[in-house]
């Protein structure tokens, strides 16, 4: 997702003894950085992964525990971190449950989009950039991050809830719109045609639909190939598959995230159940890597000139994240307090954000993008995780409006 895997292995491999003796002390001052924070994380009772954030910001280019030879592996267990997120993720619903899910929020989806990217678009406007970076500051307010919502959601047990599945519709919604949404902008960033944009698009879509009904026609049989009594075997086909999936999707411009959670949707039955037992400690090591590393791509010295905008952005489309959210779950009979928390739950950004600020960074088509994105991620990605702890404590409008009208 952030860079070519092969070529983080060829680093590897061509580091040496004494260079792969310096990555493994530093992936283990890195792992123990983690333990320690999770504790602390435990004791004070928040969410660990703004902890895993700064984390990442201190030993990042800039910070002050820099580490420089075990980066390209822990890009890799980012990558590997995103996957085995959203694998799981998919486990929890079935296909029948994420069909009626979209067949129920569409509109909502609409809505997210319009809300949640006209903020950035304008402001890149009012900041004199380009239309074609001004999209992509869209793109980046828009998506939600699916890596950091379904690794809170499993903190804060809260798969059961009525209102996970809106939640849970809107991202995929959000994701099949970057895997439209990618292409058309990575051809327009090398000049081609609006056709060419639409080709890929098509091709990008066509994919998801295919991966969708296969998960919803022949989720038994698959499941029925995987299942295994052994737990290594059924690790490593689960595994194997998730990969191979991946970077598939990868490959073919549709985000890795899209095609590990399709995977999830398809695996059923008691290889669905096993795998819920195995994978969590294989998720949350690789889940926190993934954090720790999107810390590390941030130099906190780039945050200063645009923490301003970027504040005011973050605050802008939480509100309409919160009212996009909250919208939704009215619309299909969820209570107050449900609606409140699913708005709340949609405020995360983090790895999508990156990565479509990433395309205009590598295309040099304005400077501030990177660093206003990194800003603005970092503030949402620890705002609103704090906020998913303490939803029910903020109460929500309805709340509000019982204590207001009680001090009358």
């Amino acid at each position: 997702m952030f860079q070519d895997g092969g070529v983080h292995a060829l680093r590897l491999v061509a580091a040496g003894p004494e260079g792969t003796g310096v990555i493994l002390v530093e992936l283990g001052i890195v792992l123990l950085v983690l333990a320690f924070l999770g504790r602390v994380a435990a004791k004070l009772g928040v969410p660990s992964i703004p902890l895993y954030l700064a984390a990442g910001l201190l030993m990042g280019e800039g910070g002050f525990i820099p580490v420089d030879a075990g980066e390209d592996f822990l890009a890799v267990g980012a990558q590997i971190g995103v996957v085995l997120l959203l694998l799981l993720l998919g486990l929890e619903y079935s296909p029948q449950d994420l069909q009626h899910g979209l067949r129920t929020t569409w509109q909502a989806g609409i809505v997210d989009g319009l809300a949640n990217g006209a903020p950035g678009f304008l402001l890149g406007i009012m900041m004199g950039w380009t239309v074609t970076a001004s999209l992509l500051l869209a793109g980046v307010t828009y998506i939600s991050s699916s890596g950091i919502i379904a690794r809170l959601l499993d903190d804060f047990d809260r798969y059961a809830n009525r209102e996970t599945p809106v939640i849970l519709s809107i991202l995929v919604m959000e994701d099949i719109v970057m895997a439209v949404f990618l292409p058309i902008m990575a051809v327009l960033l090398v000049g081609a045609s609006l056709v060419q944009g639409a080709v890929a698009a098509g091709i990008a879509i066509a994919i998801v639909a295919a991966a969708f009904f296969i998960s919803l026609k022949f989720s038994a049989h698959v499941s029925k190939v995987v299942h295994s009594h052994s737990r290594e075997l059924l690790l490593l086909s689960v595994l194997g598959l998730a990969f191979l999936v991946a970077g598939l999707a990868e490959a073919a411009q549709v985000s890795a995230a899209v095609g590990a959670f399709l995977l999830g949707l398809t695996l059923s039955g008691q290889v669905a159940d096993d795998v819920r037992t195995l994978m969590p400690p294989l998720r949350d090591v690789f889940g926190g890597i993934f954090f720790v590393f999107f810390g590390l791509t941030i130099d906190p010295r780039d945050l200063w000139p645009v923490l301003l905008p970027a504040l005011l952005l973050a605050v802008v489309t939480a509100i309409t994240k919160i009212g996009t959210g909250m919208w939704a779950a009215r619309r299909v009979g969820i209570g107050p307090k449900g609606q409140w928390r699913t708005g709340i739950s949609l405020i995360p950004r983090g790895e999508f954000s990156i990565v479509i600020a990433g395309l205009g960074i590598t295309a040099g088509i304005q400077p501030q993008l990177g660093p206003l994105a990194a800003a603005y991620v970092l503030i949402l990605a620890i705002g609103g995780s704090l906020l998913m702890r303490f939803a029910a404590h903020i109460g929500g409008p309805a709340q509000w409006r019982e204590e207001l009208a009680s001090r009358r």
